[in-house]
């Protein structure tokens, strides 16, 4: 069974949502729930830290474009930041990279803006 923990921060810059264990077809309905319900105001960033991602499918990075689509929605930003080398792969093949702010860790992306 597939096991995903999220966590929330607030910072400065806006919500850091902190996820750890696998992001798959079973656990991304939670991340989908879990980001559709913050309320995000226009200049925030919401922060999505992967750094504790150890597996992410195609449910898992549609979950994430569906944070990302609230996220303008409310025209707030959105950056992933610590993207597992594993899961970055993937991401560039499917051209997310370019579709997504990546950043090296959450820190410094959510601090002030």
């Amino acid at each position: 069974m597939s096991h995903l923990t999220i966590t929330l921060r607030e910072a400065p810059a806006g919500p850091v949502l902190t996820l750890a264990g696998d992001l798959d077809h079973a656990t991304a309905g939670r991340l989908r729930d879990r980001v559709t319900a913050l309320v995000l105001q226009q200049g925030q960033c919401l922060v999505v830290d992967l750094a504790g991602l150890d597996f992410c499918d195609s449910s898992g990075l549609t979950s994430l474009l569906v944070a990302r689509n609230h996220a303008h929605a409310a025209r707030a930003d959105i950056v992933l930041a610590a993207v597992p080398p594993n899961t970055l792969r993937i991401m560039r093949v499917v051209g997310l990279d370019q579709v997504f702010t990546l950043l090296p860790d959450a820190d410094g992306a959510a601090g002030p803006r």
